[in-house]
C-alpha cells in the first residue's frame, strides 16, 4: 500500500514529500484539515468538506488564498497518483486528506508572514469491523474553546484519548464536555436511541460538525440534544458513530456492556438511507 501527496504542486510518495521544518503546523499545530472517502477516483461529499475546511480557517484567523478549484486540481492529482501506483492495485484508494498550515513561522505561537502550506495525500485506508467497541473517557471536550467547531490540527488529545481506547480494546473514546453532557468521539459524531428516538449531541457541546453526521440528520429524523450523558449512551438499546471513514458504525459495547440492539432498527434505517444518498450522489 502506497499514499502519494501533493505538496506545492508537486506530487509523489509520501516518502519524498517535504514541508519545512518550522512549519507552524509542525511547531504548534496551527492548522485545519479534512478527511474524505474515497469512491472510485472521487472523493465523497468533496464541497462540503471544503465548504467545513474554509469555516475552520476563519475560526483560527487563517486566511486561505486559493479558490476551491485550486484544492480540488490538487484533490484529483493526488488520488489520480495514488490509484496508478501498482502498490495500491488490490486496495485501490479509500482516504483523502487534505491539510493546511499557517506556514513557516517563528518559534512561538505568533504567526509568521509566509503563506499557508497545502498538502494533499490520498492513499489506501483499513477498513472497519462491521461493528465497533467505544469506551468513555474521564477528560472533557471544552465547547468554549476558542477553537470549538474547528477542525484542526492540534489534535494531542484526541491521541490520548484514543490511545486510552485502544488499551481497553474499543476503536473509539467517547467524551462528556465541561458540564457532563455527552459530545462526541475523537474522530467521530455518536447518535444513540432515547425512548425509541434517534438522537445526537448538538455542537453547542462542543461536538464537531461531521459531514456524514449533517447527512445522516438531512436522511432521517434525528433530534439534537445538549443534555444527554454518558450514562445516555450507557444504557441506550442501540448506538452508532458517523465519520468520513466509517459512514455508520454500529456500537456492539460501550465500556465492555453489549447493548442490546446490534445492529438496531434506527441504525439500520440510517445505513439504508446513507448508502441510497452514496448512490444518488458522490458529491451530495
Amino acid at each position: 500500500m502506497s499514499t502519494w501527496v501533493w505538496v506545492d504542486g508537486e506530487v509523489g510518495p509520501a516518502a519524498d514529500a517535504r514541508v519545512g521544518a518550522l512549519d507552524h503546523g509542525l511547531t504548534v499545530g496551527d492548522g485545519v484539515f479534512e478527511t474524505c472517502k474515497v469512491i472510485g477516483d472521487t472523493p465523497f461529499a468533496l464541497s462540503r468538506h471544503l465548504v467545513r475546511l474554509r469555516r475552520s480557517a476563519a475560526v483560527i484567523g487563517l486566511d486561505l488564498p486559493w479558490g476551491d478549484s485550486h484544492v480540488r486540481a490538487a484533490c484529483a492529482r493526488a488520488v489520480g497518483a495514488a490509484l496508478v501506483d501498482p502498490a495500491n492495485a488490490e486496495t485501490g484508494v479509500a482516504r483523502l486528506r487534505i491539510t493546511v498550515t499557517a506556514g513557516p513561522g517563528p518559534l512561538g505561537s505568533d504567526r509568521g508572514a509566509a503563506a499557508p502550506t497545502l498538502v494533499v495525500a490520498a492513499g489506501p485506508g483499513a477498513p472497519w469491523p462491521a461493528t465497533t467497541d467505544v469506551v468513555t473517557v474521564d477528560w472533557v471536550r471544552n465547547e468554549r474553546s476558542a477553537v470549538a467547531g474547528a477542525k484542526t490540527t492540534s489534535y494531542a488529545e484526541n491521541v490520548v484519548a484514543l490511545a486510552e481506547a485502544h488499551r481497553h480494546g474499543a476503536s473509539e473514546a467517547i467524551l462528556a464536555n465541561t458540564v457532563g453532557a455527552l459530545a462526541e468521539g475523537t474522530g467521530s459524531n455518536v447518535f444513540l436511541a432515547v425512548d425509541g428516538r434517534l438522537c445526537t449531541p448538538s455542537p453547542a457541546t462542543g461536538a464537531l460538525a461531521g459531514i456524514t453526521r449533517a447527512l445522516v440528520c438531512e436522511e432521517v429524523d434525528v433530534t439534537e440534544r445538549d443534555d444527554l450523558t454518558l450514562d445516555d449512551l450507557r444504557r441506550a438499546p442501540e448506538a452508532f458513530l458517523t465519520s468520513s471513514t466509517r459512514d455508520i458504525h454500529p456500537i456492539a459495547r460501550v465500556d465492555g456492556t453489549v447493548l442490546r440492539c446490534v445492529p438496531g432498527p434506527l441504525t439500520t434505517a440510517a445505513a439504508a438511507a446513507f448508502a441510497a444518498l452514496q448512490v444518488r450522489s458522490l458529491d451530495p
